[in-house]
Parts: structure tokens; C-alpha cells; sequence
């Protein structure tokens, strides 16, 4: 995925815990892989295959009031952290959350982290994620930022502080990149990105994002920020709503039921007006799954704009549920997709051929679509997508 043939592949290390931040986990976990990155998530006391539960964060506008949290996805460990071989890895990610205060507790956790300071690899830190790396000396005398609340532990520790006058700031010395939350996702990611030797190639592209209330909350907000990391103009749109309004999301996840569960997810702010939008000033096209999709599949407005994305021939992205959208277009005769497997039937009734998602994590492009079954292929999916607007990370 988005590594040149050739090129050596870089390798990071995302040190989890239960509760840690949902997007500060997911986003990086996935963005990092759709540039090529190989990225090991490890727990201590856990193994590959089990599971951390994460937290949504609901910031609210000010950097030093208190937040509202509530319980997010699973996340999936695919590393062991007792098989931990530090000189394998390029660099280290640590999300905030809750976790990182019990994670600071262990001291298999604050020699990790001191030896991928004390070898000068990268480091990225977001919010409470500094609380890992205060132990392990790896913040005296440089400079770093996070939630004001962390400011008094990190300057005891001998931390240069920098104030942060949003939620979005990030600050780089050297090889350490702090955050304050995942508002700066982007940037952050960025930053790390840039240094493991990352080069973004031809990045100047418009993308559009359709979304309705209950759209599933990775991806929307996983395509979103890993399409701003690249540079990319990302605009996400509601039908009857506008630049500042809200869309609840929905957090779905497959916990062993004959379908998939769902609970209240995060509040996502939309970027652009709906009624103002032109298809022809985008590059591309994302339709994210969840709720939202059976509801805008009657949307006439938004069956029009889908057309034209189309008939141009520009990329479309569809994840999950969102090909309930493009069954409606009347767009997939002859096509090749895959998607939540409930939608296989209408796929097949509307002249398209349905690929099976299993694995979960497939993705499939023909021709100018790129289709994955469910949030788990976004790697490959925003990978393939990138070829399609030839968009490239080199190391």
C-alpha cells in the first residue's frame, strides 16, 4: 500500500491501552498504512488478535475546560508487545486517552519508550500520550505541546512548553512530535510522516465527501484527516445543511452477532454548504457507509451529484453501506464491487457483480471506483484511491 516498488518500508510501533483515544488510535493506524508504513499496535499483557476498547473524546472549544468521553470501537491488536524487538521499528506512536496513565505505571512501557528516545527515532505524542514519555526522560529540555491540563507534569519534567491556542496545534523538535488532540491529526501525522523520511508527491487534489447523520464514524473521519495529510482540499457536505453544522456519527463494529452493533458515535463538524457544491471543481468523490446512506439514496440532489462523478469518470470511493448510494445512481451495470454483504442482492439486481467481503478488510477498483467492504479495507482503499489521483509518499 502506497510504497513504491523498491523502497524500503518503514515500521512504527503504536503503543495502545484500553480507553486511548479512538481517532488519536485509529487514524494514524490506518493513514500510516496507506502510505506504505507497516504499523505493529501492541498492549503490554496483550497479543496479537485481542483487543483494547478506546474512547470517544468530545472536546469542547476551549484547551483548558473538561471533555466528555464515552465508550468507542474495539480496536484489534495485530503485534504481541512481550515479541517487541526495538531495532525492527523506524519510529513510535502513542495515543492519549485514558490509557496512557496506567500505561506510565509500567515499566516494561517507560523503557520502550526511553530507548526510542535515548536512539533518536521518531516519537509522536498526542494529548495525554506525553504522560508515557515524561517518565522516560524523553521530554527534558525539548519542546512539546498537549492539553493545557498536562502542562504542569511535563514542565516538571523538564519540558520547554508550548501553549496551545487550539486543539489542532502540533509542535516538532527534532525527532518529538506533540500534539494536543486529534483536531491536528493531520498535521501530526504529517510531521511523523516527514520525519521517517516521508515525501508527499502531487498532492493538490479536491475532494468531496458525502455524508448524512449516522454515517459510520471511521469512515468519515479516516478518509477525511488522511486525505489532509496528503494536502488535499477535503470538503465533507450534508443535503440541507451547512459549513458549521453538525452530523451525528455511528460507531459500528462486528462483535460476533449475526450483524454488526452500533452505538452513538462523535459529532462531526461539516466543512462546506451542500447547495454550493459543484462536482466539476472536485477530483473525486467518498461516499462513507453507516445509517446515512439509505437515507441519502433518496436524495435526488445527491443522485445527481453521484452521476456526474461518474459519467466523468473521476474517482468514487464507496466503504461499507455507502453502495446503497450508487445502486440508487443506477452507476454499477457491469461493475465490480464489494461492500456490506447485506447489500449483495441489490448490487447483483442493478447489473453489477458483487465481490465477496471476506476478508473483512477487502478492497476492490475497477476502472475509476474503489470499493472496501467495511472501515477495516480503508487502508488499501485510501491506497488505491491515491494511485487513481496520483498522489504518492516515497521514502
Amino acid at each position: 500500500m502506497g510504497n513504491p516498488k523498491g523502497e524500503v518500508q518503514r515500521r512504527v510501533l503504536l503503543l495502545c491501552g484500553d480507553y486511548m483515544e479512538d481517532y488519536e488510535a485509529m487514524v494514524p493506524f490506518q493513514a500510516l498504512q496507506a502510505f506504505g508504513v507497516s504499523v505493529d499496535a501492541v498492549s503490554p499483557v496483550k497479543k496479537a488478535g485481542d483487543i483494547c476498547a478506546t474512547a470517544i473524546t468530545i472536546q469542547v472549544e476551549s484547551t483548558d475546560q473538561a471533555n466528555n468521553e464515552s465508550r468507542g470501537h474495539n480496536f484489534t491488536l495485530n503485534a504481541t508487545f512481550d515479541d517487541i524487538e526495538i531495532d525492527k521499528y523506524d519510529g513510535l506512536v502513542i495515543p492519549g486517552g485514558r490509557s496512557p496513565e496506567h500505561l506510565a505505571m509500567k515499566a516494561s512501557v517507560v523503557e520502550l519508550a526511553r530507548k526510542f528516545s535515548d536512539s533518536r527515532k521518531p516519537i509522536a505524542a498526542i494529548c495525554h500520550g506525553l504522560l508515557v514519555l515524561a517518565p522516560a526522560g524523553a521530554v527534558k529540555g525539548r519542546k512539546c505541546t498537549a492539553v493545557s491540563t498536562m502542562k504542569p507534569g511535563l514542565v516538571a519534567a523538564g519540558a520547554h512548553w508550548v501553549e496551545p491556542d487550539t486543539l489542532s496545534v502540533c509542535v516538532a523538535d527534532d525527532n518529538l512530535i506533540t500534539g494536543v488532540t486529534y483536531y491536528g491529526n493531520p498535521e501530526f501525522i504529517r510531521l511523523f510522516l516527514k520525519a521517517l523520511g516521508g515525501n508527499i508527491c502531487a498532492s493538490e487534489r479536491r475532494v468531496l465527501i458525502i455524508i448524512g447523520n449516522y454515517a459510520e464514524d471511521y469512515e468519515v473521519t479516516v478518509p477525511y484527516q488522511t486525505l489532509k495529510v496528503l494536502g488535499c482540499h477535503v470538503d465533507v457536505v450534508c443535503p440541507k445543511k451547512k459549513a458549521g453544522d453538525t452530523c451525528p456519527t455511528a460507531i459500528r463494529d462486528l462483535e460476533g452477532g449475526q450483524t454488526y452493533s452500533e452505538i452513538r458515535g462523535h459529532n462531526f463538524v461539516l466543512t462546506a454548504d451542500f447547495e454550493s457544491i459543484d462536482a466539476s471543481s472536485y477530483d473525486a468523490l467518498v461516499l462513507p457507509g453507516g445509517k446515512a446512506p439509505e437515507f441519502l439514496a433518496l436524495k435526488e440532489d445527491v443522485i445527481v451529484l453521484v452521476k456526474q462523478f461518474m459519467e466523468a469518470r473521476k474517482p468514487v470511493a464507496s466503504i461499507c453501506h455507502g453502495l446503497e448510494i450508487l445502486v440508487a445512481a443506477g452507476v454499477l451495470q457491469g461493475k465490480k464491487c464489494t461492500g456490506y454483504p447485506g447489500i449483495k442482492a441489490r448490487v447483483v439486481s442493478s447489473g453489477g457483480t458483487f465481490v465477496e467481503a471476506d476478508p473483512i478488510d477487502r478492497c476492490v477498483t475497477d476502472g475509476n471506483l474503489v470499493t472496501a467492504a467495511a472501515w477495516h479495507g480503508q487502508p488499501e482503499l485510501i491506497s488505491q484511491l491515491m494511485t487513481l489521483l496520483d498522489i504518492r509518499v516515497s521514502f
